[in-house]
């Protein structure tokens, strides 16, 4: 739990080594009743998915919640597309931004806010494979000043 009373059931950490990410929302999301249950048991995927908007609404594509395992034969398809909670001019902007910019809209993690889902999407632009290989080596560099001056200390 967070200062905040969210907990974080999926994060896309693949996300954050595909893209640049750049404006971040939060956004509530519809799912029935076994689809919220198997959320709460932290049984969610978002590696592949992404925001398609489509009809002046966003949907969520391609993110995996498991079947609730408790739940009857009527569980609904894993994959299934799920209706984003956005205001009207947020889905006009990101509409606007994924037609003229060439971005794309990614899910970066899935938490429970209350007793409510909410998902964290940002608008994304995909990385070269050299800004990958470049993001990397910093790290690597930063990972190692951190060690030498832990070293140092002692």
């Amino acid at each position: 739990m967070s200062k905040d009373g969210s907990r974080t059931v999926a994060s896309n950490r693949k996300a954050f080594h595909d893209y640049f990410l750049y404006d971040r929302k939060e956004a509530g999301i519809v799912l029935t009743g076994t689809e919220i249950k198997s959320v709460r048991a932290g049984r969610a995927n978002l590696r592949d998915g992404y925001v398609a908007i489509r009809d002046g609404e966003a949907w969520l594509v391609n993110v995996h919640i498991a079947p609730y395992f408790q739940g009857s034969r009527e569980n609904p398809d894993p994959r299934r597309d799920r209706k984003l909670l956005l205001h009207r001019r947020e889905i006009n902007r990101l509409q606007s931004a994924v037609q003229e910019k060439g971005l794309t809209v990614v899910p970066l993690c899935l938490y429970l806010k209350g007793n409510r889902a909410k998902v964290e999407i940002a608008l994304a632009r995909g990385k070269k494979l050299y800004d990958k290989r470049a993001a990397i080596s910093k790290k690597e560099a930063q990972r190692l000043v951190e060690r030498e001056m832990k070293s140092q200390r002692h």
